[in-house]
């Protein structure tokens, strides 16, 4: 399967596909063109994320997914590395831990872990 038509299916699975990524995006290329992703990635879920290497564009969806992994695994709290910079990333994360259900709390990290820079989340468990 090209990649392009695992990124549609993969958004199919991830809500409303029109709403991320307009279909000249995911056009076909000639069949000869070289496919970036031959096989997918497995992500390893730790208690930190790290939003620097994510386009602002997916910050949303990758936070969301990455809430979803972490309470599965059994993680308490997590920490998102969103950078300082003029805050927008920061906001973006706030605004997706404030509505996710089982986010009990959410606060600046201590200052050796990134202060303002990352945000530390405390999760429910799946049982509470």
């Amino acid at each position: 399967m090209r990649w392009q038509e695992r990124f549609k299916a993969w958004l199919r699975g991830h809500g409303n596909a029109s709403e991320r990524a307009p279909d000249s995006f995911c056009e076909e290329e000639p069949a000869d063109a070289f496919d970036p992703f031959p096989e997918p990635v497995t992500l390893e879920i730790t208690d930190v994320i790290d939003l620097h290497t994510i386009a602002p564009r997916d910050v949303k969806l990758v936070v969301e997914e990455y809430l979803h992994e972490a309470r599965r695994k059994g993680f308490r709290s997590v920490r998102i590395i969103h950078g300082k910079g003029r805050g927008v990333q920061r906001e973006l994360v706030r605004k997706v831990l404030s509505r996710t259900e089982f986010v009990r709390d959410f606060t600046d990290a201590p200052p050796g872990a990134g202060g303002w820079g990352a945000t530390v989340a405390h999760l429910l468990s799946e049982e509470e």
